[in-house]
């Protein structure tokens, strides 16, 4: 991954499991704070260089907002809504629930990987060129690595009825995927997963839990207010075709 940064103002960088899978060129560019005429203008000349570009508009700052709407023929994709939590203590976990780093292919979570919300099928563009599997290959891609960690929940029968994936960065634990299987919803089972993963971040010495989800996504954002989360960012995915 190239990544350079202009002025501190914007994080550009290739996305290449992105060109990859859908088969155009791909970057994402990330707006860190309002953009003065001469970063933005310096920016619309690396759009040039793809076909296809991410624009994450942090914190949905008005100016960058008016710049990516008057400028450009870029879509909002998304906004997504970022969470924190404090972990204070340890949690019991449930007897049923596991974590396991480097966690072996697993069809069971892979079969669970039915996400209403995404933006890799709202896109019309990404979704003919097989964005209904973005969130299969991401599990598929997590598995067997020693960076990524699976806490799993098997019901009385042994089979699997949910599992919440995350990694660590720095001081956090971060949420990437959690699905509870539709036989078992409304059940607390995300809740006991989401527990687990905090007890085991707490043994680790982390500070804080982080995830993040989608504006349209009111179940999976009352969840997390559920478990003890506050929302802590709101940020403009806006998506440019060329």
């Amino acid at each position: 991954m190239k990544e350079e940064i202009t002025e501190n103002a914007v994080t550009f960088y290739d996305l290449e499991w992105d060109t990859d899978y859908f088969g155009v060129t791909s970057a994402k560019a990330i707006l860190n704070t309002p953009l003065s005429l001469n970063e933005w203008a310096e920016l619309k000349t690396k759009f040039r260089d793809y076909q296809f570009i991410s624009i994450v508009n942090l914190n949905s700052e008005p100016e960058n907002t008016q710049k990516i709407g008057k400028d450009t023929s870029a879509f909002l994709a998304d906004v997504n809504i970022q969470f924190v939590k404090k972990i204070k203590g340890p949690n019991e976990v449930q007897k049923n629930i596991t974590v396991h780093q480097s966690l072996g292919r697993n069809d069971q979570v892979i079969k669970m990987a039915d996400f209403q919300f995404s933006k890799f099928t709202e896109d019309p563009e990404l979704d003919k060129r097989g964005g209904d599997q973005v969130y299969s290959n991401w599990l598929i891609n997590s598995f067997d690595k020693p960076e990524k960690f699976y806490a799993l929940s098997n019901g009385e029968n042994g089979d699997l009825n949910g599992f919440l994936l995350h990694s660590y960065s720095g001081n956090a634990c971060v949420i990437e995927l959690i699905a509870v299987s539709q036989t078992a919803a409304k059940s607390g089972i995300g809740t006991k997963l989401f527990k687990a993963v905090e007890n085991e971040a707490h043994q680790r010495g982390c500070g804080e839990i982080r995830v993040g989800t989608q504006v349209r996504n009111l179940g999976a954002i009352n969840f997390y207010h559920k478990v003890g989360c506050h929302q802590v960012g709101c940020h403009q995915i806006y998506h440019l075709w060329r």
